[in-house]
């Protein structure tokens, strides 16, 4: 997809969190020639290690002024609660009118946060790419992440149309198919097809007696996978999205509720149209 297009390289670009995300995009700005040189920025030493390690960034630095100093763009890619103060920090010390994104899975506080302007002329306009896993750290990224995943951009009325194509272009060329949303439609999306999935295997794998470990099988361990993701990175989303986390919620716990009365009154008929009607959604998201 990235080879067809006509890129304008950026001359650097620094990534403020080189975990999974940051490194994986890290790796594919290297391997398709989109940055001249690629900053990466962090707090531990170790994380930046293991970023230089695995290819993802050509410089490593603890100093944020330091690594955003001669980019012209910069992309936060760090826990949610952290964001709105690191893109801050970041237009204080970039060039001028720098562009800053970030990677946040979810928007609406974020976007209305730093909507009003950044010093300096730096323009902020909000993405996040629907890629990751429960693994986190820079030895697990990977080039093609977001190969074949879409990345949503939440531009205002603020946003300029030649940032919003910068950015678009940027996520086609790293693989992704750019999706345009409001940042509360983001937010209210992402709470069902993400945000409560993670929920439903936290309290799955939450409600499991330990005797009972031992005979989980595949299908126990499939459906409670996302329970391994970060406590602390997920107790920040359930915050700062919590009204649509719940009425996500909602919505789950009136299915289950349904699913529990047909079984308790032996139903055959609801609890066959039940599993047909789940059977035919999942069927048609494909693998």
């Amino acid at each position: 997809m990235w080879g067809a297009l006509s890129v304008k390289r950026f001359e650097t670009v620094a990534i403020i969190g080189v975990g999974l995300i940051g490194g994986s995009i890290g790796l594919a700005l290297r391997e398709r020639g989109l940055a001249e040189q690629v900053v990466g920025v962090g707090r531990r030493q170790i994380s930046l290690r293991a970023a230089r390690r695995v290819g993802a960034v050509h410089h490593t630095t603890v100093d944020l002024a330091k690594g955003v100093a001669e980019a012209d763009l910069v992309i936060v890619c760090l826990p949610v609660a952290w964001i709105v103060e690191h893109v801050r920090a970041a237009a204080e010390h970039c060039p001028p009118e720098t562009l800053i994104t970030d990677t946040g899975s979810t928007k609406q506080s974020i976007v209305e946060a730093l909507d009003d302007g950044l010093p300096r002329g730096c323009r902020f306009l909000g993405g996040h790419p629907l890629a990751g896993s429960e693994k986190m750290g820079a030895s697990h990224a990977r080039a093609e992440l977001f190969d074949g995943r879409m990345a949503i951009l939440t531009p205002t009325r603020n946003t300029r149309p030649a940032d919003y194509d910068r950015l678009d272009q940027l996520w086609s060329c790293l693989g992704s198919v750019v999706v345009q949303m409001s940042a509360d439609e983001h937010d209210r999306t992402v709470a069902l097809t993400s945000q409560l999935p993670h929920a439903v295997a936290v309290a799955l794998a939450g409600m499991l007696p330990e005797s009972c470990f031992r005979f989980s099988g595949t299908g126990f361990q499939d459906t409670s996978r996302l329970a391994a993701g970060s406590p602390e990175l997920w107790t920040q989303i359930f915050a700062l999205n919590r009204d649509h986390v719940l009425a996500a919620l909602g919505l789950f716990e009136e299915q289950l509720a349904a699913l529990r009365t047909a079984i308790q009154e032996s139903d055959r008929s609801t609890l066959e149209n039940i599993l047909n009607k789940a059977k035919k959604n999942r069927d048609a998201l494909g693998n």
